[in-house]
C-alpha cells in the first residue's frame, strides 16, 4: 500500500519582514513536500491583531514568490477563525477540562517552579483546585487553562530524534484562551492544522516543547498527530538567535544584496543540504533533499 502524499505548511506571523531563519525553516519544510510531490498550504499567524498587519501579509507573500517557494492554497488567516476555535473550546468544555484561572503573569513569574529550557514556566495549578465560592470572589476576568495528565508524551522528531515529556510535571495546566477572550497558540495552531489535514510540520526547533501540548489537543479533538521535524535555529557568531529585529538578516535588506538563488544556495549549504555555498534554485534543491543530511545542532552563521 503506496503512502499518502504529505500534506505540509509554512504558517508565518506577519509582524514584519522574514529574516534569515524564518526563510530556512519555510525552504526545509517547502523541500520536505515538493521532493514527495505533496501539498503545500500557507497559513497568517495573526493571532496578535497588535503586532500584525495585512500588509505584512502581502509583503511575506510576495517574499515567498521571490524565493521561488511556490503553495498550493492558503487557508483563512488565524484572526478570522474565532468562531471556529470558539467550537473547539466548548468540546473542552463538555469534557470538563477547563477551569478559569485568575494568576497574574507577575504571580507566574513568582512561582518557585522548575522552567523548560525555552522560558515556559511550569504552572503548578494555583487554580485548579478553587471552589465556585473562590472563584466568584476574584474580582477580574479569567483566562481558561486545560488540564493535563499525569502522562508522558513523546515526539519521534525526523530531526532532533525522541523528545519526551510529561505534561503534568514538565508543563503543567496551560492557557488555551486569555482573558481578553483572544485564543492562545496551542489551541489555534492545533485546530487549523487538524481541519487542513496537515501531515507533516517542519517548524524551528524553540517550537519542539510545544508538541507534546499539541499531541494532546489533538487527541481530545480526534486529530492525528502528524510527523514532526525541528530544524535547527540560525544563530549570530554571538551565540545570539536571529529575529526580526536584526535589519541586516530580514528578506528587505538581503533582497537588495543578493539573489534568490544565491541565499537559498547558503541555506542549503548550512542546512547540509548541498555541499558548497552556490546559486540555486528552490527547483533544483529538490531531488537533493533527504532528511539524513539536515543538521540538528544550530547554525552559527558567519
Amino acid at each position: 500500500m503506496q503512502d499518502k502524499k504529505p500534506v505540509g505548511r509554512f504558517a508565518p506571523t506577519p509582524s514584519g519582514r522574514m529574516h534569515l531563519g524564518n526563510v530556512f525553516a519555510a525552504l526545509v519544510a517547502w523541500l520536505a513536500v515538493r521532493s514527495q510531490d505533496g501539498t503545500m498550504v500557507l497559513r497568517m499567524e495573526d493571532l496578535d491583531r497588535q503586532r500584525t498587519k495585512a500588509e505584512y501579509a502581502e509583503v511575506l507573500r510576495n517574499d515567498l514568490q521571490w524565493l521561488g517557494l511556490t503553495y498550493d492554497l492558503e487557508t483563512p488567516p488565524q484572526s478570522t477563525r474565532s468562531t471556529i476555535y470558539e467550537q473547539y473550546f466548548d468540546l473542552l468544555r463538555e469534557k470538563e477540562l477547563l477551569y478559569p484561572c485568575y494568576c497574574t503573569r507577575a504571580q507566574l513569574h513568582s512561582v518557585n517552579a522548575p522552567h523548560q529550557s525555552d522560558g515556559t514556566y511550569v504552572y503548578p495549578g494555583t487554580c485548579r483546585h478553587l471552589t465556585a465560592a473562590q472563584q466568584q470572589a476574584m474580582d477580574k476576568v479569567p483566562s481558561w487553562r486545560l488540564q493535563v495528565p499525569d502522562r508522558d508524551y513523546t515526539v519521534t522528531d525526523r530531526i532532533q530524534g525522541i523528545y519526551r515529556e510529561n505534561l503534568l510535571y514538565d508543563c503543567g495546566d496551560f492557557l488555551v484562551r486569555r482573558a481578553d477572550g483572544a485564543f492562545v497558540y496551542q489551541l489555534a495552531v492545533t485546530v487549523d492544522d487538524g481541519l487542513s489535514g496537515v501531515t507533516q510540520v517542519v517548524r524551528g526547533v524553540d517550537l519542539l516543547s510545544s508538541s507534546p501540548r499539541q499531541m494532546y489537543l489533538q487527541e481530545l479533538f480526534g486529530f492525528p498527530s502528524p510527523e514532526y521535524a525541528h530544524v535547527p535555529l540560525l544563530v549570530a557568531p554571538d551565540g545570539r538567535r536571529l529575529s526580526k529585529r536584526d535589519q541586516d538578516m530580514d528578506l528587505g535588506y538581503l533582497r537588495q544584496h543578493c539573489t534568490a538563488p544565491e541565499l537559498l544556495g547558503k541555506l542549503a549549504f548550512h542546512a547540509g543540504i548541498i555541499d558548497h555555498p552556490e546559486a540555486v534554485s528552490a527547483a533544483e534543491l529538490i531531488s537533493e533533499f533527504s532528511w539524513k543530511k539536515i543538521r540538528k545542532d544550530n547554525i552559527c552563521l558567519k
